[in-house]
């Protein structure tokens, strides 16, 4: 089944009326929305520091082989969001670590293999969740932060944020 994917495209145009609400991209505008997705089921995952946001229709996703099926590293993946994954998305590195900054009610409950993981992460925080086991599990509004540490865009050849020039 094809699923109903869908990037807003994020500016920091503060003059236009149609403005994001979310506490983290005040100054943005979202240029691109899709309106066939029902409001009961769409998924909003907003990656910072990027600002970048992607919607999809819970459930339709299909499954990139990259973490755990509708895992944050499952959505980057999807959506061409570049997010760190040395070990392929199977919890054996830290590498696709990030900060959940909105949205924890509809996040599995870390298990015991990655909380066994996480110890080894830096600047651990209590919003830390490694991106290949932390599934999204109903539809809302996500913001996850990739912290600058943890973006390892030189050595495998992606191109630096909009972020990393301010």
């Amino acid at each position: 089944m094809l699923a109903v994917l869908t990037e807003l495209v994020v500016t920091g145009n503060t003059s236009s009326a149609n403005s994001a609400s979310s506490a983290y991209d005040k100054d943005a505008t979202m240029t691109e929305t899709n309106k066939n997705i029902p409001p009961d089921k769409l998924v909003r995952v907003t990656f910072l520091p990027e600002g970048r946001s992607v919607e999809f229709e819970f459930g339709a996703m299909p499954y990139d082989r990259h973490g755990k099926p509708m895992s944050f590293l499952d959505v980057a993946e999807n959506f061409g969001v570049f997010l760190e994954h040395a070990c392929g998305g199977s919890c054996a590195c830290t590498t696709c670590h990030l900060w959940i900054k909105e949205g924890t009610a509809g996040i599995s409950e870390a298990d015991d293999d990655e909380l066994d993981r996480l110890d080894m992460a830096a600047d651990q925080q209590l919003n830390s969740r490694l991106g290949c086991q932390a599934v999204i599990t109903r539809p809302g509004e996500y913001v996850v932060e990739i912290p600058k540490w943890n973006r390892n865009y030189v050595s495998e050849g992606k191109p630096l944020t909009l972020a990393e020039q301010k």
